[in-house]
């Protein structure tokens, strides 16, 4: 048994030792190269929108600047402190990693380490020149704000023990200022990750909540068209089922009916049961929690005859409200009247929830082409409890209205209030559902 469990414990480790690796691979040595160019800022960058009109398209170029100067301080530094030939060549090699950073960042990295094992090699004293230890830890902050932060931690210690190695093989011994610069490029390295590690965090975090809100959005909509097919079924199967009764009393209405008319009828029967049993199969796909929501005849659906019904409850609930009813008032389609009804009853809804101490008015306007509604709220007199469905009960309206080929606008008012119009066409003689 232990020695099952030993050899378990190794091969645990060494599978852990093959992914380090791995990955480390992947990051430093996959495509190390590969052109990976810096954009300029954006427009909705903070240091764009804050530059004087006319410098925006110039101040994308910002962080290209700056890593440039820097490099050019660098290299200038260098050749400062050793204007020959040799300086030279010490200043393009703090000076080149830099830049190219902006194009290759990780091969930057590799190329500041190829510049200072040269430097070691060629000149001798350690592998590090003062400019060149400067340029190799901002190459290392900049690839570190560049990629993964993850890549810090495996660039520090690469860099740790090529300075072990190169000191220990020049024979120059190791030296305390390469522990003391070696602390600090760490802590600097650390913040620089972290600070990208939360960046990164809060912009998944941001991404997240957007797509959470468009699923939520989706899934709102999908659970109202599911309560409107829900609704609207009565409606429908009781125009099918008039349909095929008619059909099936017809030939008795009238002496010796021809066997062609009683025929046609009896299809237009069969034709009527037929449909109304695909329309039940169809909507059934989109039953949610009840099965059996379309199995038997529900309650009658309400309709604008029941509006004084809901404002009496609405009142109860603590809504001041009014009604008025303009142009002559005549029977609509069921599904007219069933979803002018929900409109006003979520309007209404959403009055009590968002707009306390508010009052309310409810205008019906039964014109030529159709019904026109609008239910305004004036301003609230108190702040209204933060409700986890805001918005979701507009979308409902709108699908209601489009599901009939209306037209509706939902939008605050200019004295704090909310108001909800929607017209409703119905056809001529008002025969549709």
């Amino acid at each position: 048994m232990t020695k099952t469990h030993d050899t378990n414990g190794l091969r645990s480790e060494m599978r852990l030792l093959e992914s380090a690796t791995d990955e480390i691979r992947k990051d430093l040595f996959t495509d190390a190269f590969a052109f990976r160019p810096l954009p300029p800022l954006g427009d909705g960058s903070a240091l764009v929108r804050m530059a004087p009109l006319g410098l925006g398209r110039y101040t994308r170029w910002l962080p290209h600047t700056l890593v440039t100067a820097f490099a050019g301080l660098v290299a200038l530094g260098t050749l400062t402190e050793r204007p020959s030939m040799s300086g030279l060549v010490l200043a393009l090699f703090v000076a080149v990693p830099l830049v190219t950073t902006l194009l290759r960042p990780v091969g930057a990295w590799w190329l500041s380490i190829g510049a200072a094992f040269v430097t070691a090699v060629t000149i001798g004293g350690g592998p590090w020149t003062p400019g060149g230890y400067i340029s190799h830890v901002a190459v290392m902050v900049l690839v570190t704000i560049r990629t993964r932060p993850r890549l810090a931690a495996e660039m520090w210690l690469i860099t740790m023990a090529f300075q072990v190695f190169v000191s220990f093989a020049g024979s120059y011994g190791i030296r305390s200022d390469v522990f003391e610069m070696s602390v600090l490029s760490g802590v600097l390295l650390f913040a620089v990750a972290a600070v990208r590690a939360m960046r990164e965090s809060k912009r998944e975090v941001a991404q997240q909540v957007a797509v959470t809100q468009v699923e939520r959005s989706r899934r709102t909509v999908l659970e109202e068209r599911t309560t409107i097919a829900r609704e609207l079924h009565d409606v429908v199967a009781h125009h099918m089922s008039v349909v095929a009764i008619q059909a099936e009393a017809a030939p008795y209405r009238v002496q010796d009916t021809p066997p062609e008319l009683a025929a046609a009828f009896a299809t237009i029967r069969e034709n009527a049961v037929a449909a109304l049993t695909e329309l039940r199969r169809v909507l059934g796909v989109v039953r949610s929690e009840n099965p059996d929501a379309f199995a038997a005849p529900e309650a009658p659906q309400p309709t604008l005859a029941d509006l004084d019904g809901l404002l009496d409850n609405v009142r109860s609930a603590g809504l001041p409200v009014d009604r008025v009813t303009t142009g002559s008032v005549r029977p609509l389609p069921q599904g007219v009247e069933l979803s002018a009804y929900r409109i006003v009853q979520e309007a209404l809804s959403n009055v009590l929830r968002h707009a306390p101490g508010a009052t309310a008015r409810i205008e019906v306007s039964y014109v030529l082409g159709g019904l026109g509604l609008r239910i305004v709220n004036g301003r609230p007199d108190r702040l209204a409890k933060p409700s986890p469905g805001a918005g979701h009960g507009v979308l409902g309206m709108r699908e209601r209205v489009t599901m009939l080929g209306g037209e509706m606008t939902a939008e605050p008012t200019h004295d704090g209030g909310f108001e909800v119009v929607a017209f409703l066409p119905v056809a001529p003689g008002g025969a549709a559902v």
